[in-house]
């Protein structure tokens, strides 16, 4: 097996801006990725569920992942998002992510049909077959409605299929199987983040490479250094950080009982954005509900007790 470092750190799920039109706003999308450079980020994943990759349009996919790249330029890991319902139609999201640039793919298990085990390993080989680059499993079982196991993906990993994992079950036990089995096989190479923002202290004491965070878009800083104090074993300051980034994370919920959490999430994370001047709008695709002034101003509150403006 390989003994390649794994890849680690904090990678964002970068936001997609949108114009009041609802076309990608690649001035403001080209800000954001500064914001998240200068935060010391080590790497950004595109085209997953922080940046609403299931409304965008393939065009609009390929905006971001040109955008992005391009200004990137190669500074940090650029993860690309290729997913949708079943192999076919991910393996083309995936050469087209390839011929963009993007440095590695992410993929859940195929969902609306209903698959076993068997078929999600056939999905994953399909899909690293078709592109030069490593592929992640995304494992994001309340939205795709399957689970992916530690033994699909550490056999998976032994064949060289996949590079790593970002898990978002909030399966605590699950990832903690995952990471021992990589251990126990001898799959170092193997990268294991937790996408759960609000344990990242407990998944990197757990030996978790790195975390894949929505909030990071609005303080890539605060998980740079809640990474940083985990890094030298200062696990006090770690849990400190996470604590203050717990808070902060109160600002997903001021959309309330009359949207959907995804809608109330995305908004906040946008308005957030907005508020401290990084994207030039707030407008999340459709057809989500979007934050109206009151809670928007509930999200400046957050970011004004976090010191964020």
């Amino acid at each position: 097996m390989s003994n390649a470092a794994p890849l680690s750190g904090v990678i964002p799920p970068v936001c997609t801006p949108l114009t009041p039109e609802r076309e990608v706003d690649t001035a403001s999308l080209t800000r954001l990725v500064d914001h998240l450079l200068e935060g010391g980020v080590h790497g950004l994943f595109v085209l997953g569920s922080s940046s609403e990759a299931a409304f965008l349009p393939d065009g609009h996919r390929r905006t971001v992942l040109d955008t992005v790249v391009g200004h990137v330029a190669g500074q940090v890991p650029v993860l690309a998002g290729v997913i949708d319902m079943t192999a076919p139609r991910v393996a083309d999201h995936a050469r087209a992510a390839a011929e963009a640039g993007a440095d590695a793919l992410v993929a859940t298990a195929p969902f609306y049909a209903r698959t076993h085990p068997a078929e999600i390993a056939t999905h994953f080989r399909t899909v690293a077959a078709v592109a030069d680059v490593p592929v992640y499993a995304y494992d994001l079982p309340v939205a795709v409605h399957s689970k992916l196991t530690a033994n699909v993906l550490l056999e998976l990993a032994a064949d060289g299929v996949l590079a790593g994992l970002k898990d978002s079950s909030g399966d605590d036990a699950g990832l903690r199987e995952v990471i021992l089995g990589r251990r126990d096989r001898g799959l170092e190479s193997f990268a294991v983040l937790t996408g759960s923002e609000l344990t990242v202290d407990s998944a990197l004491w757990m030996g978790a490479d790195g975390v894949v965070p929505g909030l990071g878009n609005v303080d890539p800083h605060g998980y740079v250094r809640l990474y940083d104090a985990a890094a030298r074993g200062d696990w006090t300051a770690a849990r400190e950080e996470q604590e203050r980034l717990f808070r902060l994370f109160g600002l997903v919920h001021v959309g309330g009982p009359h949207m959907g959490r995804s809608s109330s999430a995305l908004g906040a994370f946008k308005a957030a954005l907005f508020l401290c001047g990084v994207i030039a709008h707030p407008t999340t695709a459709l057809p989500q509900v979007p934050l109206d002034g009151a809670e928007i101003d509930q999200v400046k509150s957050f970011l004004s007790e976090a010191a964020l403006i």
